[in-house]
């Protein structure tokens, strides 16, 4: 499905842009452990980048399947959630957003276990 690629590259272009950002414009703003915390964001962000990618590559393969699009969809909101709450708290350095992130990291992981029924049921 073109919107997964579409979301996906362009999740991708923001990490790498946020990432140089990380390196060159915040590494004298941030103390070394806000900084480490702004690049998982980065990190995890690109991956399910990545990940969106390749859903969209598989729907376009496969008729529709609800166990890929529901997989992309959590990839996305868990990148919204995990990293987005990781951008924001290493800024801010307010801590009770870190209670966010793990929304993000449970939406991630549903989307992985749906990716790989996906592939059981509909491959």
């Amino acid at each position: 499905m073109k919107t997964f690629i579409i979301i996906g590259a362009i999740n991708a272009f923001i990490a790498v842009a946020l990432g140089a950002f990380g390196a060159h414009g915040l590494k004298d703003k941030l103390d070394p452990y806000y900084l480490d915390i702004w690049k998982t964001g980065v990190t995890y962000q690109m991956f399910h980048a990545t990940a969106l990618l390749v859903i969209g590559i598989l729907l376009g393969k496969v008729a529709a399947s609800t166990f890929f699009t529901w997989s992309g969809w959590l990839f996305l909101i868990g990148i919204i959630f995990f990293s987005g709450s990781l951008y924001i708290l290493s800024l801010t350095k307010v801590g009770v957003l870190g209670a966010i992130t793990p929304i993000g990291g449970v939406c991630f992981l549903a989307g992985w276990i749906l990716m790989i029924i996906g592939t059981v049921k509909d491959l």
